[in-house]
């Protein structure tokens, strides 16, 4: 059928309809949007194998059910390629500090700049000021879903613990992880809950995984069972252990460990 008659049809069988206009074809639904909050959203599983890459080009051929990369740093094309081996992919995001090297530095007031906290070029930031920075991970986010990716990996959920230059409670913590949560939610996203062990009794439900780094060296991994028990899936990797040292903890509580270099660039070793 010609394309502009058939656009034309249905408000001619509205003005006709009494003389019963018949022999149209009803339009095809819209595909689901893909990115929409009511989606239902990806949730890993216990033991699903996953890569974490931060640095340098994103080698697409490691043998990994998920990739979990910098969400400034790669393009919807990487995401694209990623989804075409049948990979789902975590956008990395730093949600508790400032970065003098992303380009929305400036969108930061000096007011809730903090201490530095380690990392070059990286300061933490005010959680108590959810007024400032709601828009400012609003926006990060959005584009993490724009260039298609299942889930965010927001780092740096446990400033409270930490000397940021800013009188923080766990009270403060849990409201900010709480809203970085519902922004993701809002747009589709998945979400995990990185690090901040001690506060996911009150996150767990929150929070769709995790992401630990050191819980077998600092012999915390079983803090981390209250997700694997509700099937969500725990992404854990070690940086000084070697594997023969956690593997065997970690399948017996399910976590999907992988031993990386502090850089996390594409060296990985699994379990």
């Amino acid at each position: 059928m010609n394309r502009r008659l058939a656009a034309l049809l249905p408000p001619l069988c509205a003005l006709l309809v009494l003389a019963g206009c018949s022999g149209t074809t009803a339009p095809e639904p819209a595909p689901p949007d893909t990115r929409s909050p009511d989606r239902a959203r990806w949730r890993p599983a216990p033991g699903t194998t996953w890569q974490w890459q931060l640095q340098g080009r994103v080698d697409l051929a490691v043998d990994a059910e998920v990739f979990d990369i910098d969400g400034f740093e790669n393009g919807a094309d990487t995401v694209a390629a990623l989804h075409a081996r049948g990979r789902r992919v975590i956008c990395y995001l730093n949600a508790g500090a400032w970065e003098d090297f992303r380009p929305d530095k400036d969108a930061y007031p000096p007011s809730v700049l903090g201490r530095a906290n380690g990392w070059p070029g990286e300061r933490w930031v005010d959680i108590r000021r959810l007024d400032v920075l709601r828009p400012v991970l609003a926006a990060r986010l959005d584009m993490c879903a724009g260039k298609g990716f299942d889930a965010v990996e927001p780092d740096l959920l446990d400033g409270y613990r930490h000397d940021t230059g800013f009188p923080l409670t766990a009270a403060h913590q849990l409201a900010f992880n709480r809203m970085v949560a519902g922004l993701a939610h809002e747009r589709g996203l998945s979400v995990g809950l990185k690090n901040d062990l001690d506060q996911i009794p009150e996150l767990v439900d929150v929070f769709d995984f995790a992401v630990n780094e050191e819980c077998a060296e600092f012999g915390e991994c079983a803090k981390l069972t209250p997700f694997t028990e509700r099937g969500k899936a725990v992404l854990h990797a070690e940086y000084a252990l070697p594997t023969e040292e956690f593997c065997d903890v970690s399948r017996r509580l399910g976590l999907s460990s992988i031993r990386k270099r502090l850089a996390l660039d594409t060296w990985r070793r699994t379990c």
